[in-house]
């Protein structure tokens, strides 16, 4: 059974009625990705906050950071499966496939990252992202000294905690806008 055949509750401007702007970003995403995320399309309602979007997303995912593309992308689908944003969980399982060339893990993640054998930093850095989106509250000091203990740097709790909080902002706002996953991400990396 497919998933349902929308990509948001809203309906969206047609590609070619963007600004120019956007209509090149659209073009790239075609040429590097083989596709336009449905978050874009989604977002494309207001420009504004697509640029916004995109400026924040390129920042916490694709900037320089010490923690690797493939652990953002981990982080991303805990927080996810935490969430359970089927957006997030399809698309960003799919790059969790694709950075690590292991599509078992991108099901583990999905599913309980906790099956997963992970190094004991990104298993912190995961029990970290788990405990920050369910339970906010009971974050306390103790929990920053476990990822120093387990290698990581002030600079790196610092991203960490940023890719944090920008999924479950993004995993709300796909919940509520009833954002569908592009269905090409569900064969891709298989």
């Amino acid at each position: 059974m497919p998933q349902p055949d929308h990509i948001s509750a809203f309906d969206l401007p047609d590609p070619d009625s963007l600004d120019d702007d956007m209509k090149e970003y659209f073009a790239i995403c075609e040429e590097k990705l083989g596709l336009v995320p449905n978050v874009l399309r989604t977002y494309s309602r207001n420009q504004d906050k697509l640029r916004a979007f995109s400026t924040l997303y390129n920042s916490v995912m694709l900037a320089d950071s010490k923690l690797t593309k493939l652990e953002r992308e981990m982080v991303a689908v805990v927080v996810s499966s935490a969430n359970r944003c089927f957006y997030c969980l399809v698309a960003h399982g799919q790059a969790v496939r694709q950075l690590s060339g292991d599509p078992e893990l991108g099901e583990m993640l999905v599913m309980n990252y906790r099956v997963a054998p992970l190094e004991p930093r990104v298993r912190a850095m995961l029990d970290f992202a788990w405990k920050l989106t369910v339970e906010p509250w009971a974050v306390v000091d103790a929990d920053r000294d476990a990822l120093r203990e387990s290698g990581l740097s002030d600079d790196e709790i610092f991203d960490l905690s940023d890719v944090i909080g920008f999924f479950n902002m993004s995993n709300r706002f796909a919940t509520a806008v009833d954002m569908m996953p592009n269905r090409e991400y569900h064969a891709m990396d298989r």
